[in-house]
């Protein structure tokens, strides 16, 4: 046994056993960087391709592959395209990614490799002809969960033997990608989307997955999800298994923190523990709205009001009528407390989850999260095959989207996965903020003076998405942020003010805090707007060690941290002003410029990072 081994077993026996990592999936070289008390890694669990048929209509043609490579540090060519194929535009990440996954929709994938490959069965179909010519048609059409026309041939055949390509190809380029030297440089998960009402990506923690990707038009239910995953993964192929991540919730008209449907009992305690084992992460933001609380709606906390897509469903976007206010249940925050009560019905928890952000791209672009000339995302968003529209390339009321931060010992997958396991994972806007949080009953107050902040958090606390047992009077809970360092030519702004939310639960009803635990000496910072100039003020870092005051044993709580930057322009502010929009000149405002000039979609934006929470339950 090496050195380096004896040294990590050693470190990690001074960890809580509940972060001890889970038996190795592969054999490989442990990472040259190696660290037992863990650092951040960034990337997007959330990226489509030409795959996945809403990204395909809109003229997106990048394979898994060449998203693997734009996430590693390529330059990528993105729609609309010449005459001869060549795109007209290019994007590339100012900063590498260090782990993706390509989750292309698993519904459709058949009749999407039929439809765009000549000479497979069906590519003549009628409905591969309205695809071909009328894309945007044939998305409605397909996602209207019919296959009209022939295109699947008898009993679906054509379409289950189409299925087959996309989901090996996906595997293969994730194979190619994934960097299993000592360097580590990149990690990629294969993985899909599951669409059904609230859409659910299928992360796998290895290479051994099965041999399809069961679709929401086969399972329709994320219970139905759950079993046949668990049979064909877990059960039926060695050394596969898989976590399950719900997404913009903010989106699902009040059905992904349900505890009963319509036509169902309540859910019991057993169904909750399922639930919590599947499903250990949510992803609060992408590019379709904050999905973390919505001003107005069940909460009195200012900063509610960012990134909010003002109806509750999908569908919205298109139709107006089907537009509604959104309600408290569509939240995360929401979805927190909903858990602690059933704790208290059941004694089981089903939402104990941690946090993650991603891009949820549909120009298969990972980490594209950057306000500054963003292209817009696709994701029912603007087409745009063969010519770029004078307009906002993304509907005014979605963003460029957030990533996913995974605190773990080194960049591999059974790191990663283990870190995804545990809940030990954070979401940011878009900033490479990093954000650390502890929760014990006798850390150090003077922690963060300290050298061994991590260390002392492991060895007497737990860190986000950990649990905290009985055992005193009031926590205590270490919080550090560090801003986005950025790069030589763009420096990342500094950071306003940290936060703590709280939930607990007082007379059956759940009860909510907000406290600035710390902030920056000047919280004046401002942009000029018409220049998008920022003039920062805030903190390179800010920490804090903080005893809950309000602190209740025989109340269950939990605890999250919020990191806010210094204002910045919004992307649709800087695409305004490119594109010369006046307000006060209505001779500049052209036809698909006229969102730049409603006074309900800020100008500006405060990016952010969330911790994942932490838990406390009486009795533990």
């Amino acid at each position: 046994m090496s050195w380096r081994a004896i040294a990590t077993i050693a470190c990690l026996a001074l960890l809580p056993s509940t972060t001890r990592a889970s038996p190795p999936s592969e054999t490989r070289p442990q990472c040259a960087d190696f660290d037992p008390l863990r650092r951040p890694y960034f990337g997007d669990l959330h990226v489509h391709t030409v795959y996945s048929l809403d990204a395909s209509t809109q003229g997106t043609r990048t394979t898994p592959a060449q998203a693997y490579e734009l996430a590693r540090g390529a330059e990528l060519g993105i729609q609309p395209w010449s005459a001869d194929g060549t795109p007209l535009r290019r994007v590339r990440l100012q900063r590498p990614l260090d782990f993706a996954a390509v989750t292309d929709h698993s519904e459709y994938f058949g009749e999407t490799s039929l439809c765009r490959v000549p000479d497979m069965p069906g590519y003549d179909s009628l409905m591969c002809r309205v695809y071909r010519t009328w894309p945007r048609l044939a998305f409605f059409l397909m996602n209207g969960r019919t296959t009209p026309f022939g295109i699947c041939g008898p009993g679906m055949e054509h379409c289950r033997t189409a299925d087959a390509l996309p989901w090996q190809d996906m595997r293969d380029a994730a194979e190619a990608a994934y960097d299993r030297s000592e360097a580590c440089r990149f990690t990629t998960f294969v993985g899909y989307e599951w669409t059904g009402y609230t859409h659910r990506n299928v992360i796998f923690r290895s290479a051994a997955v099965p041999a399809f990707a069961p679709s929401a038009l086969e399972y329709s239910r994320e219970t139905e999800l759950w079993d046949v995953l668990e049979k064909l993964c877990r059960a039926e192929q060695p050394g596969c298994d898989f976590v399950v991540i719900p997404h913009n919730s903010n989106l699902s008209a009040a059905t992904t923190f349900q505890t009963q449907r319509p036509d169902g009992p309540v859910m019991t305690a057993v169904e909750a523990r399922r639930r919590a084992a599947n499903e250990p992460l949510v992803e609060i933001m992408q590019h379709k709205g904050s999905s973390e609380c919505f001003a107005g709606a069940g909460t009195e906390d200012e900063l509610c009001d960012f990134e909010n897509v003002p109806y509750d469903d999908i569908g919205a976007r298109f139709i107006t009528w089907m537009r509604r206010e959104p309600a408290a249940i569509n939240f995360a925050r929401t979805g927190l407390g909903i858990g602690l009560l059933e704790l208290e019905r059941t004694g089981a928890n089903p939402f104990q989850f941690g946090f993650i952000g991603s891009t949820d791209t549909h120009l298969g672009a990972p980490g594209l999260a950057d306000e500054e000339n963003y292209p817009g995302h696709g994701g029912a968003g603007v087409p745009m095959r063969r010519e770029l529209p004078d307009m906002l390339l993304d509907p005014i009321e979605y963003n460029p989207g957030g990533l996913a931060v995974l605190w773990a010992e080194e960049n591999s997958r059974d790191a990663l996965f283990a870190a995804m396991q545990r809940r030990e994972t954070y979401a940011t806007s878009g900033p490479r903020i990093i954000l650390r949080m502890f929760a014990g009953w006798d850390l150090p107050t003077d922690l963060c003076e300290r050298s061994d902040f991590a260390a002392v958090g492991y060895q007497q606390g737990v860190p986000m998405g950990g649990e905290l047992r009985s055992g005193g009077a009031a926590p205590l809970i270490a919080v550090r942020a560090m801003k986005d360092a950025g790069t030589s030519d763009k420096p990342g702004l500094p950071l306003q003010r940290l936060q703590i939310i709280k939930l607990w639960v007082k007379d059956g009803v759940v009860q909510e805090s907000v406290v600035d635990v710390a902030a920056a000496a000047d919280r004046s910072a401002s942009v000029d707007t018409s220049t998008c100039t920022p003039a920062p003020t805030g903190d390179d870092e800010l920490c804090a060690v903080w005893r809950d005051p309000d602190f209740n044993t025989a109340a269950p709580a939990v605890y999250y941290a919020r990191a806010v930057q210094d204002p910045t322009c919004r992307w649709s502010t800087m695409a305004c002003n490119r594109a010369g929009v006046r307000c006060a000149e209505p001779a500049t405002v052209r036809r698909g410029w006229q969102d730049c000039c409603d006074p309900t979609f800020p100008k500006v934006v405060q990016e952010r990072a969330w911790s994942s929470p932490i838990w406390y339950s009486p009795g533990g």
